[in-house]
């Protein structure tokens, strides 16, 4: 805790330490907290926010340049919503306000907590992904040399290097999931949508395999993504917003040396166009965008509605969600698509 007002800071201590159990160390001034910070690592800082030897920007700057998952809980002496939107772009998961309501506080360190612990164990995740994948490049060259000596264990080298590469690629694609927990298997389902649908548009196995993968790989593109934009829980400025629309041509590029994926790869990077041409990266429009891009678009757009997102709470119902996507026909999604989508609903639901 980081706060110049020794007397909140004695009672907030107390309470968390007699009625929650936490271990809590305070520091009355923010350049101290800053030091303790580089030397020690904790799951929630409660931070003052102005009137500091810090500015209050400056502090939490300063904790993020430390520890870029760090989970803060400004305290603000003043609520107003342009001080509510300045500290949302400095990536502060919540704040308080004076008088301190303990219930609040006592909901976010538990919350909070529980991110911390998700995103460091992502964290962990990825830089281990990263290990794998020196460890990939050390074997693929082991291989090429297996490779020129023998003909004979060609096709085997080869289905063994794919299926290491896929695995690793699909739990990577899973821990971005995993980074909130609004998306936790996003991915997997919006693959069981778009089979259901494929399913009654009579696409072959083949195709049906691709677009099962193309629905497990759709979001990679997010590890490009601040964490701050994607769990935003208020409207995206315009450089959010340009920033949000890279994510399948990050997906793609991602993606692009497995070339044993081509087709997979064209679907993740066309799986926001519209049928219209209004969509993104490309603007690609009607038959332009690939078959299974339109599927897929249309289950993703399905699953985050009839789900719980950081910007909305509360899902849409079944219905709701129909009805958008009827709405939005010939426009966003394709109508074919949308009409064998509404054949497969209710096996859809049912699954």
């Amino acid at each position: 805790m980081i706060n110049d007002d020794e007397a909140i800071s004695r009672y907030l201590r107390e309470e968390l330490i007699i009625n929650g159990g936490y271990s809590v160390t305070f520091e009355a001034s923010a350049q101290a907290g800053v030091e303790v910070f580089k030397r020690d690592t904790f799951d929630i800082i409660i931070a003052k926010f102005g009137s500091m030897d810090l500015d209050g920007f400056v502090l939490i700057r300063a904790l993020k340049k430390i520890d870029p998952d760090a989970v803060i809980i400004a305290f603000l002496d003043r609520e107003g919503p342009e001080t509510l939107h300045q500290i949302a772009t400095l990536g502060v998961y919540d704040f308080i306000g004076k008088p301190v309501n303990l219930e609040k506080l006592f909901f976010l360190i538990k919350k909070g907590t529980e991110l911390h612990s998700l995103i460091s164990t992502q964290r962990k995740t990825a830089q281990s992904f990263q290990e794998q994948n020196v460890s990939l490049q050390k074997q693929n060259t082991l291989l090429a040399k297996r490779i020129e000596e023998s003909t004979k264990n060609l096709t085997r080298l080869y289905e063994d290097l794919r299926s290491t590469y896929m695995r690793t690629i699909k739990v990577l694609a899973e821990a971005i999931d995993a980074r909130d927990h609004y998306t936790h298997s996003h991915s997997e389902n919006v693959a069981r949508i778009a089979k259901a649908i494929a399913h009654e548009m009579r696409l072959s196995a083949k195709d049906m395999e691709m677009l099962e993968e193309a629905s497990e790989l759709h979001d990679l593109g997010k590890i490009g993504i601040e964490d701050s934009i994607l769990t935003k829980p208020s409207g995206l400025t315009p450089a959010e917003w340009e920033q949000i629309k890279r994510h399948p041509l990050i997906g793609a590029q991602i993606l692009e040396p497995l070339t044993f994926l081509n087709t997979v790869i064209d679907m993740v990077r066309q799986h926001h166009e519209h049928y219209d041409g209004t969509g993104y990266p490309e603007g690609r429009k009607g038959e332009d965008i690939l078959l299974g891009a339109r599927i897929l678009h249309l289950a993703d757009a399905y699953e985050s509605m009839r789900s719980a997102r950081s910007y909305r709470k509360i899902p849409f119902s079944r219905e709701e969600a129909v009805m958008e996507i009827r709405n939005n026909s010939g426009t966003q999604f394709d109508p074919k698509v949308v009409e064998a989508f509404l054949r497969a609903v209710d096996r859809i639901e049912a699954l």
